[in-house]
This record gives structure tokens, C-alpha cells and sequence, in this order.
């Protein structure tokens, strides 16, 4: 890997490091685009009692509000473990272009962060998921999605 992929992966890590230091849960993650870190966040789902504190989310949020942009397109994150589920979503979401992560989701299953149970969950059809799951009022919801549809000053995303 180049100096530059392991400096921006070095923070992310120190980050992880502080973040249990500080009361937070061990992961760290970093953004940069254009060769300079736009964003950096640590977890904080205990400090703030947010179970969506993630470092990644954390750092998503903060490099939005700095760009004033929801797109983070041509940008890269450095995280300092594979991301989960979630943060894996708000990735893709946020349109960034590049994952690099230090630890594996198995070293996370192996100090107890095991995410598992949640990819096995959306592969299941709702009925057989822990979480009750049911679908209701479809043709009321629509009305939303139509108007959207037909919105000729929207801003996609």
C-alpha cells in the first residue's frame, strides 16, 4: 500500500484507540478527497446513546455538512474495521468510491461485535425474521411515491 493510504489508515486506527480511551467503542474512520481529510469520527453509540454512532455514519455526517453536499462522490474512507451492514450502506449511499479498512468483521466477532445475525436476517423472507416484519397500508404510501414520481423540480439522489 502507499504512504499515503497508510497515513490516512494510520489515523483512522489512532482514532479507534482514542475512541476506547474516551469511553467510546473501538473503531475510527477518515475521509478524504482530493488528498485531504474532509471528515473524521470516531464511535460514539455509547457516549451519545445512538445505536447509528458508528465511526463511519459519524464521519459521513461530518464531511456532508462540511461539503454541504450528500453526494460524496471521488471521496475515500479509510475505516479502522470492515464495516457493517450499516455503515456498508451508508457507504455506498453517500457515493463514496473507496473502502479501505484495517480490521476484519471476524476480528469484530472476536471481541464481541459480530454482525452476522444481520445478513442472515435480510436474506430471510419477513416471516421468518426475529424482528416482527409486516407489510401495511401499501396503497396509502403510494401517494408519496406518485408524487415524487411526477415532481418535475426534484433533486434525485
Amino acid at each position: 500500500m502507499s504512504d499515503k493510504i497508510n497515513k490516512y489508515m494510520q489515523r483512522a486506527i489512532d482514532l479507534s484507540i482514542n475512541s476506547v480511551n474516551n469511553g467510546g467503542g473501538p473503531f475510527g474512520a477518515v475521509i478524504v478527497k482530493n488528498g485531504k481529510i474532509i471528515a473524521e469520527a470516531s464511535n460514539s453509540v455509547t457516549i451519545n446513546n445512538d445505536p447509528t454512532a458508528h465511526a463511519e455514519v459519524n464521519a459521513i455526517r461530518l464531511a456532508t455538512s462540511q461539503l454541504k453536499t450528500y453526494d460524496l462522490s471521488g471521496a475515500e474512507i479509510y475505516s479502522s474495521c470492515e464495516p457493517c451492514p450499516m455503515c456498508l450502506g451508508a457507504i455506498y449511499w453517500a457515493g463514496i468510491d473507496k473502502l479501505f479498512f484495517a480490521n476484519t468483521k471476524t476480528d469484530a466477532k472476536e471481541i464481541g461485535f459480530d454482525d452476522a445475525f444481520i445478513y442472515q436476517e435480510i436474506a430471510l423472507p419477513f416471516a421468518k425474521r426475529k424482528l416482527l416484519t409486516k407489510q401495511t397500508m401499501r396503497s396509502e404510501a403510494q401517494k408519496a411515491f406518485t408524487i415524487w414520481n411526477e415532481k418535475e423540480d426534484k433533486i434525485e439522489y
